[in-house]
């Protein structure tokens, strides 16, 4: 991979992660028109890094959140902070048992297989579209609703599908409010990243030839600087801008992948 594509790959992950649009669906179709198509671990290694660096920035966004969150836990009561923690933990469950037994399954789809990232973003579309529909409240995440948010995240993990996207509208559909929804959907990837990445490193499945280190370094480099300068506007925006726009655009973007891995 050449250094000027790991940094665009980079500056696309950095920029579509706090978007409902899939940021794997865009890596897979920006590797794509780059030509830069590398075997599936490597793909998924090299997807793995950019998110790695996005959920730092995420991390430095939500510092203020992480560090309450963090004191409440070191009062060792049954308070709001721990119970919100529990609620992460229940939500990545279903994606870690996903990862722990579907990954050679999964890394089939990391591919180049562009037909399949369109359908995935025409189905995020649906998705985005029903949540809009979604009438407003106040409620916050429950137990229950956590669940079935990671179970949302968990089929995320497929190229195209937004996890933002699933995961908000999930929370949507099943009447949290909209700004508690995104609160917790970026939260919630935080730690399953950080694990992903920990269980890479040590079952040795990230190793780094020498013509490779530079090139992804420069791409964790530009996703970390993206999400830090994306993630405190597109928050917002995901907050309180109407969800049909980002609808619209995956709509748009999942059909003319199809189209172009038809007749292109």
């Amino acid at each position: 991979m050449e250094l000027i594509d790991a940094i665009i790959l980079g500056i696309i992950q950095g920029l579509t992660e706090f978007l409902p649009v899939s940021s794997s669906g865009h890596l897979e179709l920006g590797k794509a028109i780059l030509g830069a198509h590398a075997l599936p671990e490597e793909s998924l290694l090299f997807t793995v890094i950019l998110h790695f660096a996005t959920a730092l920035s995420t991390l430095v966004v939500f510092r203020k959140d992480v560090f309450e969150i963090l004191k409440g836990l070191f009062q060792f009561k049954w308070n709001e902070e721990t119970q919100f923690s529990l609620k992460i933990v229940i939500s990545m469950i279903p994606a870690a048992l996903v990862g722990l037994f579907l990954n050679d399954f999964i890394e089939v789809f990391f591919d180049g297989a562009i037909i399949i990232v369109g359908i995935m973003l025409i189905i995020t579309a649906v998705l985005l579209y029903l949540a809009d529909l979604a009438k407003t409240t106040d409620k916050g995440v429950s137990f229950r609703s956590a669940f079935v948010i990671g179970m949302a995240q968990a089929v995320a993990i497929l190229p195209g599908i937004s996890r933002s996207g699933a995961t908000i509208s999930a929370a949507v559909l099943l009447g949290v409010d909209k700004a508690k929804s995104a609160r917790f959907s970026f939260l919630m990837v935080v730690p399953l990243i950080l694990g992903k990445v920990a269980k890479d490193l040590m079952g040795g499945e990230i190793n780094f030839h020498g013509d490779q280190a530079v090139a992804m370094g420069a791409g964790f480099i530009a996703a970390f600087i993206a999400g830090l300068a994306a993630c405190t506007w597109m928050i917002k925006l995901v907050r309180q801008s109407k969800l049909t726009y980002f609808a619209i655009y995956c709509l748009v973007v999942g059909l003319i992948a199809v189209a172009w891995s038809i007749w292109g």
